[in-house]
């Protein structure tokens, strides 16, 4: 079976005149299916520039990215767009939710793109997102009457109502007081248990220990990949694993 996503010599350059930024080096990545890695590094590391290339929403200036067995760059425009609305959602950092919108409405948002999903169906669906990252209570709430917690819970059910392959969080608790990121990672916790694949970027150790591999990523180059990590935690939890 192919990987989900392989990347062979991926790189990133942003150029602006007479001057060349090198984003991303020479990334060799591959993400099999189900799996929750965690990608880590300092601001301007490169890794949210990673996550975005892997998600579709910027494309690298050279080497190869095969999503599925298939090469990327052969996507035609309306193939990339599909992509984008059935097999990968976003979580980020800014909730990025109509404020004045109620929960139920902000769950269905993506369902109003989806080329598959009739309109009968969307608000069920939304329901059972909604019902999943345990806000059924305020699915009639406008989205600015939630604490941040609740409204990054919303943001991930808005993720989840398009059934995606991959879930992409980029820095998911970075605007939440720390009861809150917690509740917001057990949550995709959850969904990851569940059988969804979930790319996480995060500069947060703690954050980054809810994932079961860490990438660590600096100056464009993942310098470290911890396959072992989840091993490790399970020797934690229960010692006789060793």
């Amino acid at each position: 079976m192919e990987p989900l996503i392989q990347t062979i010599g991926l790189c990133k350059k942003y150029v602006n005149g007479d001057v060349v930024t090198d984003v991303l080096r020479d990334v060799d990545l591959t993400i099999e299916k189900g799996e929750f890695v965690a990608i880590m590094g300092p601001s301007g590391s490169g890794k949210s520039t990673l996550m975005h290339i892997l998600g579709f929403l910027d494309t690298p200036t050279s080497g190869s990215y095969r999503f599925e067995g298939m090469p990327v760059e052969q996507f035609t425009d309306d193939e990339l767009a599909r992509i984008r609305v059935t097999k990968v959602s976003f979580v980020f950092q800014s909730f990025n939710l109509l404020p004045r919108t109620s929960v139920l409405d902000n769950v269905m948002l993506p369902l109003l793109y989806h080329p598959h999903i009739p309109a009968l169906e969307r608000a069920e669906r939304a329901r059972k997102a909604i019902e999943k990252v345990g806000l059924t209570d305020r699915i009639g709430n406008l989205s600015n009457q939630l604490s941040g917690g609740q409204q990054q819970r919303v943001a991930i059910a808005r993720a989840l109502v398009t059934e995606p392959e991959i879930i992409f969080a980029d820095e998911p608790t970075g605007n939440l007081d720390s009861a809150s990121g917690v509740a917001v990672m057990s949550t995709l916790q959850a969904l990851h248990d569940a059988g969804h694949t979930v790319i996480l970027v995060t500069h947060e150790s703690e954050t980054a220990a809810h994932a079961s591999r860490i990438l660590s990523i600096r100056d464009g180059k993942i310098v470290k990949d911890d396959r072992d990590f989840a091993r490790r935690k399970a020797d934690v939890a229960d010692p006789s694993l060793k």
